[in-house]
C-alpha cells in the first residue's frame, strides 16, 4: 500500500471536526434501520420516527426535513 493510502482511509476525513451526539444518534439509528433491511427513503423516515428520534426541530421526519438535514451535515 502506498505511504499516503492511510489518508483514504480516515473514516471521517471531510468531518469538520468531532462528531457529536446527535450526529452519532442519527447515523447510529439509520445504520440500525438499514441492518434490519430497509433501503428505501420512505422506510428510512418510518423507521426513525418509529425509533423516536427527532427532526432537528423537534417534529416527525418526512423527506424534506430529512433531506435538508443530509444537505446540512453534508455541508
Amino acid at each position: 500500500m502506498p505511504d499516503n493510502a492511510a489518508h483514504y482511509l480516515e473514516p471521517h476525513q471531510t468531518h469538520p471536526g468531532p462528531i457529536s451526539p446527535y450526529e452519532a444518534k442519527l447515523s447510529g439509528s439509520i445504520m440500525e434501520i438499514f441492518g434490519q433491511g430497509t433501503h428505501d427513503l420512505p422506510g428510512l423516515i418510518a423507521g426513525l420516527n418509529e425509533l423516536g428520534l427527532h427532526a432537528p426541530d423537534g417534529q416527525a421526519w418526512n423527506e424534506d426535513n430529512f433531506r435538508a438535514e443530509m444537505r446540512r451535515l453534508g455541508a
